[in-house]
């Protein structure tokens, strides 16, 4: 039974600080409902684990730990995707702003030059 409240206890912990705004989140809601969804179901898993074996049956799986399995496997897949989508992202954006950078340095440079020459 300690154990059961330890999980929940860690599962709300994580779920309500991954819900926090960090500044630039563009989809703060929808991830907001998906970690409330998560929440819960680890929450209902954590203290019925027949339910899980339950859903498992209900949709083809042979038991709920693999059922839990191809979930983590999804989950992680869609994170491999969104990571590595962001940092396609910032790797566009920090390319922009080194050439932006370059040809303001550049700019300066010239301007000194002429001053230089006059």
């Amino acid at each position: 039974m300690w154990i059961q409240i330890l999980l929940v206890a860690g599962v709300l912990v994580v779920g309500i600080f991954l819900a926090r705004p960090t500044g630039g989140d563009s989809h703060l809601a929808l991830r907001r409902l998906f970690m409330f969804a998560f929440v819960v179901v680890a929450i209902v898993s954590i203290l019925f684990p027949q339910w899980l074996s339950w859903v498992a049956n209900l949709v083809g799986v042979g038991r709920g730990t693999d059922l839990l399995l191809y979930a983590l496997v999804l989950a992680f897949l869609v994170f491999v995707a969104t990571t590595w989508r962001r940092n396609v992202a910032v790797n566009r954006r920090l390319t922009k702003l080194a050439r932006e950078l370059t040809l303001a340095r550049a700019a300066l440079d010239d301007e000194a030059a002429e001053r230089r020459s006059e």
